[in-house]
């Protein structure tokens, strides 16, 4: 080694994975000759938290453990990722609690044991540890904490009959957590809260709300379960209204945290599939479904909805990149795992040429979805696999209330993702010239946050419109542009798709018309009435007459008898 080699500084990642394990070292020698309790104590205060959970279980080997160290257990138990003994344990402290007439305290514990076995699907457990948690409250005159803990399920359930009545509630709790100078509380219900108005639409209200969540996360001052539940709740709400600069900051916050505490395995499976996520939207597809796989490893047995999202989210790559049968494969598990698999399953039977079961398919998921946020996802594919299929009124109805829902978000994606959509309808409507204003709008947003595949995927739909206006210089560029990055990304599905759109161009003897107009023209030319050719091509009247302006505009003719003599004598009957 060079004299160059030995004083070259190492790398930072390297210099902080040493600087941790002297630390760990020096803590480890401060501890000898302590028992293994407070061994446990110590380590559970620095997380370490499978030293934590090995001293403190030999510690209850030897006397059982109190109703705190209990609780320590049983943190440290769940976040090794050893589910089942952490329910056991919070019971134990639960009980110990009880037993001690420190009442409150038992609550807490019921109330965290109910949200757990929720989050395993198991509802009638959930049910019975809250209705015990609401018996040991009831004739209690003074105000706790977990009054307000109490709250945060009333609120889920009273979406249902109304969100004010909901924001009502969880607003409540969080004026419970101040006064009781409950972090936890205070930081769960402004959570809420925020989502709560996401859902109303009212974004930019619930945005605000969050970002006072991430303060107490990122500042250390709430317990290590609810800041790990804070950070996937709120970068799943960013993701859902495409706050992606909010979705990006707090991943890279939570990929921090987790990699801080080497030892947790709890929320390390989400982080990673909240990172695949960007990844997928960046463009570098092979890091993302690596990042998947890895998500899915690390939730297996621990985390089911983490495990599913990692399933979804590696079959998402794997259909951008032509790898059908393994797209269908992850999906298949997601759904196995309890995810609904859509609109991500749709558009793989409509790449595989399966339209009309990609049209059944998101036509159900979308009629059963009444959420504003679930419904803002859907709508995208709805509409794309509806013009497929050629039900242009359809999708030009399903577009409006896309851009209603957009509007409501005031943000720049929701927008970017409704102009997308009026420019694919405008286009297959027939009036190219108003698709390329929209399409342009979403193209600089998609381009101004980098999202290549976003972006080229626009591209293709303004060079078919600058075809259709007879801009061929417009054309090649356009395509040409995305041709170029679906080579690089490997989205071989949507390279195959230009080159069928490209051997469908109209050649010299069509006069630009594009393969929809020489449809309405051999229709019409047949004598078949404007109704008779909406009816046949499932499309409405309207529609047909802009066919027929454009048509008449392009090949300079003025009336149906002379557009009908131009046919005959280009043998399209």
């Amino acid at each position: 080694m060079s004299n160059d080699d030995q004083t070259k500084p190492l790398p930072l990642s390297r210099r902080k994975r040493m600087s941790q394990h002297s630390q760990r070292e020096e803590q480890a020698e401060n501890m000898e000759g302590l028992d293994h309790l407070e061994r446990g104590r110590n380590h559970y205060e620095q997380r370490a938290w499978a030293e934590a959970y090995r001293m403190l279980s030999l510690a209850d080997q030897e006397t059982p453990l109190g109703a705190s160290d209990l609780e320590r257990l049983a943190m440290a138990a769940y976040l090794v990722g050893r589910d089942d003994e952490y329910l056991r344990t919070l019971e134990r402290a639960h009980n110990a609690y009880l037993n001690s007439d420190q009442c409150a305290r038992a609550v807490r514990c019921a109330f965290w044991l109910a949200f757990r076995v929720l989050m395993r699907g198991e509802m009638g457990r959930a049910n019975g540890w809250l209705a015990r948690a609401q018996r040991l409250l009831e004739g209690d005159a003074s105000e706790c904490a977990e009054q307000g803990y109490l709250l945060l399920p009333v609120a889920q359930g009273l979406k249902l009959r109304g969100y004010e009545a909901a924001y009502a509630a969880a607003a409540e709790a969080a004026a419970i957590g101040e006064r009781c100078g409950d972090l936890d509380l205070i930081a769960c219900a402004r959570m809420e809260q925020g989502r709560i108005r996401l859902q109303q639409g009212q974004v930019e209200a619930g945005l605000a709300l969050l970002d006072e969540t991430m303060v107490m996360v990122t500042g250390g001052e709430l317990s290590p379960l609810v800041t790990g539940l804070m950070y996937c709740s709120v970068i799943a709400a960013c993701q859902q209204v495409y706050a992606f600069d909010r979705t990006r900051e707090w991943t890279v916050a939570l990929t921090h945290w987790c990699e801080g505490q080497p030892d947790m395995v709890a929320f390390v499976g989400a982080c990673r599939v909240h990172r695949a996520e960007i990844m997928q939207l960046r463009g570098t597809w092979p890091e993302a479904i690596e990042e998947a796989r890895r998500a899915g490893v690390r939730s297996q047995g621990i985390d089911r909805r983490a495990a599913a999202a990692a399933l979804y989210q590696q079959a998402e790559v794997h259909r951008l990149q032509g790898e059908f049968a393994a797209a269908e494969e992850a999906y298949r598990g997601a759904s196995q795992l309890g995810l609904e698999p859509q609109p991500g399953l749709a558009l793989l039977r409509l790449v595989q040429g399966r339209t009309d079961a990609a049209a059944t398919a998101v036509r159900r998921v979308v009629g059963a979805s009444t959420d504003l946020l679930k419904r803002m996802s859907l709508l995208p594919a709805y509409i794309e696999i509806t013009l497929a299929g050629d039900d242009v009124e359809d999708a030009r109805n399903a577009c409006r209330e896309l851009e209603d829902i957009a509007r409501s978000f005031g943000t720049g994606v929701p927008s970017a993702i409704a102009a997308e959509a009026r420019g694919a309808v405008d286009l297959a409507d027939g009036d190219a010239q108003a698709a390329l204003g929209s399409l342009r709008r979403a193209f600089e947003v998609w381009q101004r946050i980098e999202a290549p595949y976003a972006a080229a995927r626009v591209r293709v739909l303004i060079g078919l419109a600058c075809r259709a206006v007879g801009d061929d210089d417009g054309t090649s560029l356009e395509i040409d542009a995305a041709r170029s990055i679906f080579e690089r990304l490997g989205a071989t599905p949507d390279l195959a798709r230009i080159d069928s759109l490209m051997k469908c161009a109209p050649s010299g003897h069509s006069h630009g018309l594009t393969p929809r107009e020489l449809q309405v023209l051999r229709l019409v030319a047949t004598g078949e009435s404007n109704k008779a050719v909406a009816d046949e091509l499932f499309l409405s009247e309207r529609t047909i007459e802009r066919h027929l302006s454009n048509i008449f505009t392009k090949l300079d003719l003025s009336t149906r008898t002379a557009a009908t003599a131009w046919a005959y004598e280009h043998s399209l009957i």
